[in-house]
């Protein structure tokens, strides 16, 4: 027999609103924890990926985020195999999660209590992790962590000595831009640059190869190599940054990379030539590769010891008038300094000999710039020497003769206050340079002198990094550059994405 099942009554119409009502608060509150659960998980990944970015230098960006990392990648085929470790092939395994040992001071990221951050410098830094090959490895460093532990300042891997030192300038803002973010118990360096790992936050990126550093050691043929280690890490390091998202979104025109030494990066200067460069001079680069528009003059590393206000001989103690040591047969427009050899040769008052590193020459240099009035700074195979920063340091007024010399830090600084300029073309007159040096009253030098001494700690490089020395001034001259840097790539934008939908 069929049950006939009863309708049950509907509650009233008040009980229904207030059902429905706790219903739809219900359902909302899900949706949202749902939501947050979400958004923090993405954030999460977000961090975890920006702090650990390992970049493969034969990879794609795509294999930046793949989290396998147990995938080896092969990338000189043509280098021959070799045990050797400082000429072998260039090898990274796939992206794997490292500690650094700034992250484990407190270090890395933006933000850092009692650190210099993102809001309070003047430019903000994305550095590339590339693999220890490319920098501190050529010093000898084992590459164990992502980078160096830089806290300890007789810990870092020391850089060559001897000429070596010359061109040492990636070294040097490597090392201050990897401390940038140490709490300033543990850092006293000024706040111009700091590291970000977002690439989003990033005004400048930085390219850390040491690359004069390479082609002094890795130029010539070693062994069985068909090809130097030299032209191989231009090669990888070109082939890297064309694949970079960061490197594509501008044409690298906001990438940071250190050629310093004249020969450096023969191969690779033309291909990354929208790069801003710091450099020593424009002498080997033609004007649509390297110019003063987009580009850096960074000092030399001075080699002779620097001069301390209370060490500097004033203009007494100073007997000879004219110094030159170094080489007298150049080519190009270095030709100057044989004419000035055999006008000024026997002198009384002017030392002007043949000289270089061996045998004591630069404890000698050292003692003859600090006994000199004047040090001549002459063009030799490139318009500027490491001569010039030798004898700012050692408060000798410089003497310039190089027509073509462009000079670093020029917008903030007024050369023609504590150095005398003469023209090639005047200099090979007989009579004339010393006519000018000689007309040079004793006031008038010791001006040139004490201005001297206010401006030597400019050209000082050094770790930690202090207010106003050399790598401040090369980051403090980058920022500026950014400004209209910025102004061209924002309005080559204004369109973009109008035509794209076009």
């Amino acid at each position: 027999m069929a049950v006939e099942r009863k309708m049950q009554p509907l509650p009233p119409p008040e009980h229904r609103r207030v059902f429905r009502f706790v219903t739809f608060l219900a359902l909302t509150l899900l949706a949202f924890s749902c939501w947050a659960l979400v958004n923090s998980r993405i954030n999460n990944a977000i961090l975890i990926a920006d702090a650990n970015k390992t970049p493969l230098l034969a990879g794609d960006d795509d294999d930046r985020h793949n989290n396998g990392g147990d995938h080896p990648t092969s990338i000189l085929a043509a280098l021959p195999v070799n045990s050797d470790p400082t000429v072998s092939a260039v090898r990274m395994s796939g992206p794997m999660v490292r500690e650094t040992p700034l992250a484990a001071a407190g270090g890395v990221g933006e933000g850092s209590e009692g650190s210099c951050d993102a809001e309070s410098a003047q430019l903000r830094v994305y550095v590339y992790d590339l693999p220890p090959e490319f920098h501190f490895g050529m010093l000898g460093w084992d590459g164990k962590t992502a980078w160096p532990d830089v806290r300890d300042a007789r810990a870092v891997p020391h850089y060559p000595g001897g000429l070596n030192l010359q061109h040492s300038v990636a070294y040097w803002l490597t090392l201050d831009i990897l401390s940038s973010t140490l709490p300033h118990n543990l850092s006293s360096r000024p706040c111009v640059a700091v590291r970000v790992t977002n690439a989003s936050l990033a005004d400048v990126f930085f390219v850390p190869f040491f690359a004069s550093l390479s082609y002094n050691r890795h130029s010539k043929l070693r062994g069985r190599e068909r090809v130097s280690r030299n032209r191989v890490l231009q090669a990888e390091l070109v082939k890297y940054l064309m694949r970079q998202e960061e490197w594509r979104r501008w044409g690298g025109k906001d990438h940071l990379v250190v050629p310093h030494h004249p020969n450096s990066m023969m191969e690779a200067r033309k291909k990354l030539s929208a790069t801003m460069y710091v450099l020593s001079d424009f002498g080997r680069y033609p004007p649509d590769v390297a110019n003063l528009k987009k580009d850096i003059i960074a000092p030399y590393k001075h080699v002779v010891r620097s001069l301390g206000d209370d060490d500097s001989p004033a203009f007494d103690q100073r007997p000879v008038l004219a110094y030159f040591q170094g080489a007298i047969h150049r080519k190009d427009g270095g030709k100057v300094r044989q004419k000035l050899y055999q006008l000024l040769k026997d002198e009384r008052d002017v030392h002007f000999t043949y000289g270089s590193v061996r045998q004591n020459g630069i404890r000698r240099a050292t003692k003859g710039m600090a006994s000199s009035k004047f040090c001549l700074n002459i063009a030799g195979d490139t318009p500027s020497s490491n001569r010039l920063f030798d004898a700012i340091v050692s408060q000798c007024v410089p003497v310039i003769i190089s027509d073509d010399i462009e000079l670093p830090f020029e917008d903030v600084l007024d050369y023609s206050e504590f150095c005398v300029f003469v023209r090639a073309s005047d200099a090979v007159r007989k009579g004339f340079l010393l006519r000018v040096l000689r007309d040079v009253t004793r006031d008038q030098w010791n001006a040139m002198w004490r201005r001297l001494k206010e401006v030597a700690h400019h050209f000082e490089y050094q770790y930690p990094s202090q207010p106003d020395d050399a790598v401040q001034m090369i980051w403090g001259a980058v920022a500026r550059k950014m400004h209209s840097l910025k102004l061209q790539l924002h309005k080559s934008g204004r369109f973009h994405r109008t035509h794209s939908e076009s």
